[in-house]
């Protein structure tokens, strides 16, 4: 996870601020999931900051990017096995909708993200305003994460339901390869797909092949929105 200057940045100016504020829900003694991406790495940053002040906390990493970041902070490192339910995860997100729906996956952790997600008594997103959509798929594809084995029947399948997939590339124009070594297609779908993510999970999700998607709907997470006039924190306290 590489480290993002703010300086003279809005847009990230406006995502560590977010973090800052985000990682104040932080208590003593928690079991923390991290996220993969920017806003995530800010908050990873914070955290280590109130270390030197007592702060214990402990945190399931959502990728191997993430987790090389948090050893490099000193920040102590837990697993799922020792810690199945976790207190709060602090991650980023593509895009919010107005439902507070979220639409993330482009950094390839969606998986692993959405499982800490699950696994947590909340979720703290952290975006800057420019995140803020009027519904999923303004921006970008969905993203969606597949066996390379399946893939290419997956993508058959995907169209038949309506979507256009890409297959995601890294350096070399070779497959991106997400942590669980698997693939991942970048999905556009017409906007009233959209206006419903939950219809359109399932129907993802039925395809056999599609391990997960980045649609995450079902989440009644707590956004932290940095904006040019401050931070205001928008859902659940």
């Amino acid at each position: 996870m590489a480290v993002e200057s703010s300086a003279g940045d809005p847009r990230a100016e406006q995502r560590r601020a977010a973090a800052e504020r985000a990682v104040e829900l932080v208590c003593d003694g928690m079991v923390l999931g991290f996220g993969t991406g920017r806003a995530a790495g800010h908050a990873l940053e914070a955290l280590a900051q109130r270390m030197p002040q007592g702060l214990r906390v402990q945190g399931v990493p959502s990728s191997s990017a993430t987790e090389a970041r948090a050893r490099a902070l000193g920040l102590p490192l837990t697993t799922l096995d020792e810690h199945p339910r976790l207190d709060l995860t602090i991650d980023g997100a593509d895009e919010v909708d107005p439902q507070r729906r979220l639409l993330k996956g482009g950094g390839g952790a969606l998986l692993r993200e959405k499982v800490l997600a699950a696994a947590s008594d909340r979720l703290v997103i952290v975006v800057e305003r420019a995140k803020l959509v009027p519904r999923l798929g303004t921006t970008r594809g969905v993203p969606v994460e597949v066996l390379p084995f399946a893939w290419a029947a997956c993508a058959r399948l995907i169209r038949r339901i309506g979507g256009t997939p890409v297959l995601r590339r890294g350096t070399g124009g070779t497959p991106s390869v997400t942590d669980n070594a698997n693939w991942v297609l970048d999905c556009e779908f017409p906007g009233t797909d959209l206006l419903d993510p939950a219809s359109l999970d399932a129907r993802l999700r039925a395809i056999p092949g599609i391990l997960e998607t980045g649609l995450f709907w079902s989440f009644d997470a707590t956004v932290v929105v940095g904006e040019p006039t401050g931070v205001r924190t928008w859902g659940p306290e």
